[in-house]
């Protein structure tokens, strides 16, 4: 009976281990920021505890307390999260495993465990953030990954010769990176997205207002979409992009109601006057289905719809940044006619909340004989009692519109929307919230319209009979300012600006505007590389119609081409050698046969010594060839000297 043949267990050397310590760091480091602080300070302080141990040479734990480790840890991320599954919990645990497997580490198959799970904690990183600087940071630490594989495999050999030479296997895998890239079937959203808890966390306007919900929103200076228009743009006035209605108000909070935000089979009546304007939204993920269109949309991308109550709808929500193409009038007439059900619904109030209120209205309703005079008198009311914009407003009671309008008088747009809304309703006409941005700033790098969360906005629509429904800005009124200019020129002076609009010095804002601009570009050519990206370039590749066969071959040809120039710049390096370095690379070759094996980092006299400790009978030839190779590569040999070096090789021959 045959033995079996077992692979001889190779120990790992002392050298590697700060390799693999480091590349752990690099790759875990970067998710303390979403990680549980208890977590991150475990990771750290096992990390610290391995690198203690390693310096003083000191044993590895007992099995039985890793284990122990492990369960409570694995206990404590069940605990945390509430589950095992998911993305967040699934990253935990990946970085949990990166610190506790160097603490059994001692065989070189146990170090290729953790590198192997270093490369794919890196792709992890991208759950979080799909930024330039993550993709900077990502590259630096594949490049550290490699190194250590080179180091763990190679031996010891000087830092700088492992990373230059980690640098230069990922270069040379650029081109066919790019080819990938270019030509690999795309997939329409991100592997990513699958687990559930994937798309928490992501910002923007919500399906309903509470007081201080859009102030949130507002100190924010993250964008929420960029616009491209394809010709001229709208005034600023023109500028506001709408989200949701709210119809739905308890006293508190406004809603969207979601049989209302349905199409219900009735499609809304638009009467487009004047000019209209086409445009590409790119819009950031927000997990809701709201698209954001200009005010309002007279062509919609494909699968989407209006809904009845006017906003433009995805058949999913937006959990990827993705672009759309709309083309919107400012000057419309929506819905001339209008279902019952629907007025009936943007004239209720809550019952016993705000007397004062009503009390105005009524008076309003008998004074006044149209909606529209009524409509004029609350918006003079506004300009002339003392009201006042701002982000801090003070808090309001159980009659919060009363108090707002006869006490406290200061609030932002959600507090002018909701109090006119109420006052509407109250003399009987038929009102509701509209939430959304309002304005933008074009970058003047790309040209592109940006609009942030500070853009933030609430304002006000009512349903006149054969006019259909108005857009009414009780914010204007207070703060003309605040659709003029921003926001930034309605606060008084002491109000907190937003994070961003802080940054009144010309070359911070320029840098701020190349950043955004880089970043913009990054997202519509990296990032938002979709199926309908690629069926553009590949058709200007002179693929008109791509399909897998296709692409499949021309993927297999670009690949083929690539392969081939690499394969030529490597054979002219190799030819590129001076004879000297052509005559000692035979010689090292012939050693190698047999069984000497020179590192690329080992230089000849350091390579002859090494051989005559462990050969002693080479030693003197060794010595001789290297010492002949060093005078004349460094150009104080001989010309006979080359004759001599080759001379070296012959004579080790026949050894």
């Amino acid at each position: 009976m045959a033995k079996k043949i077992t692979k001889p267990i190779v120990p790992l050397e002392h050298g590697a281990i700060p390799w693999l310590l480091a590349m752990a760091v690099a790759t875990a480091a970067p998710h303390a920021s979403h990680q549980p602080l208890w977590l991150s300070l475990l990771v750290g302080s096992v990390l610290l505890w391995r690198i203690w141990l390693w310096h003083t040479n000191a044993p590895l734990p007992a099995r039985w307390l890793l284990i122990m480790l492990v369960v409570a840890s694995v206990a404590g991320i069940g605990w945390e999260f509430r589950t095992l599954f998911g993305r967040d919990s699934g990253v935990a645990l990946l970085v949990l495993f990166m610190a506790l497997k160097p603490m059994e580490m001692r065989t070189r198959r146990d170090s290729m465990v953790v590198v192997m799970l270093g490369f794919f904690l890196l792709l992890t990183h991208y759950f979080y953030s799909q930024s330039i600087p993550t993709g900077l940071w990502l590259f630096a630490a594949a490049i550290l990954l490699t190194a250590t594989l080179i180091r763990v495999h190679g031996g010891a050999q000087p830092v700088s010769s492992i990373l230059r030479y980690a640098a230069l296997l990922l270069v040379q895998a650029i081109p066919f990176m790019l080819i990938a890239f270019l030509l690999f079937p795309r997939v329409q959203g991100p592997l990513w997205g699958l687990p559930q808890d994937a798309h928490s966390g992501l910002t923007g306007l919500s399906d309903r207002m509470s007081p201080g919900s859009l102030n949130n929103l507002i100190q924010s200076g993250a964008i929420a979409f960029r616009v491209q228009f394809a010709d001229d743009l709208p005034k600023k006035s023109q500028l506001y992009w709408r989200g949701p209605a709210l119809v739905d108000y308890d006293g508190v909070t406004w809603r969207a109601r979601p049989n209302y935000m349905q199409t219900q089979g009735k499609v809304p009546a638009i009467e487009a006057e004047g000019k209209g304007f086409s445009y590409v939204t790119t819009l950031e993920p927000h997990n809701q289905r709201w698209l954001l269109a200009l005010d309002l949309p007279t062509r919609l991308p494909a699968e989407s719809t209006l809904a009845a109550t006017l906003e433009t709808r995805a058949r999913e929500p937006v959990q990827i940044r993705a672009r759309y193409t709309f083309t919107s009038s400012p000057n419309f007439v929506a819905n001339r006619q209008e279902t019952p059900a629907m007025l009936q619904q943007a004239l209720k109030l809550p019952p016993q909340l705000n007397p004062r209120s009503h009390q105005l209205a009524a008076e309003w309703e008998a004074e006044f004989k149209s909606p529209e005079m009524i409509s004029n008198a609350a918006l003079l009311f506004f300009r002339q009692e003392k009201f006042f914009y701002t982000l801090q407003p003070p808090l309001l009671g159980q009659n919060a519109v009363d108090d707002f309008l006869f006490t406290t008088r200061r609030g932002f747009c959600e507090h002018y929307a909701s109090a006119y809304v109420v006052l509407m309703r109250a003399a009987g006409v038929p009102a509701r919230v509209v939430t959304g941005y309002q304005g933008g700033e074009i970058n003047p790098v790309d040209g592109y319209l940006t609009v942030r969360q500070s853009d933030a906005h609430a304002w006000a629509e009512i349903w006149l009979a054969g006019k259909g429904w108005i857009r009414v800005d009780p914010t204007a009124a207070v703060a003309p300012s605040r659709i003029e200019q921003g926001i930034e020129a309605a606060l008084p002076a002491g109000d907190p600006l937003p994070a961003l609009l802080r940054i009144d010095t010309d070359w911070l804002r320029d840098l701020r505007n190349r950043w955004e601009a880089t970043n913009n570009a990054w997202n519509q050519w990296v990032l938002g590389y979709n199926p309908q990206r690629q069926r553009e370039v590949l058709s200007r590749l002179g693929l008109n119609e791509p399909d897998w066969r296709n692409m499949t071959a021309a993927l297999a040809a670009f690949c083929t081409i690539a392969l081939l120039l690499v394969t030529l710049w490597t054979l002219y390096q190799r030819k590129s050698a001076t004879p000297a370095q052509r005559a000692w690379q035979g010689f090292c070759k012939r050693l190698k046969r047999l069984g000497i094996t020179r590192a690329d980092w080992e230089g000849p006299l350091d390579f002859a010594a090494r051989v005559a400790r462990e050969r002693p009978q080479l030693g003197a030839l060794t010595l001789e060839a290297a010492s002949l190779f060093a005078d004349l590569h460094y150009g104080t040999g001989k010309p006979e000297q080359l004759q001599q070096l080759k001379d070296c090789t012959r004579r080790l021959s026949r050894v």
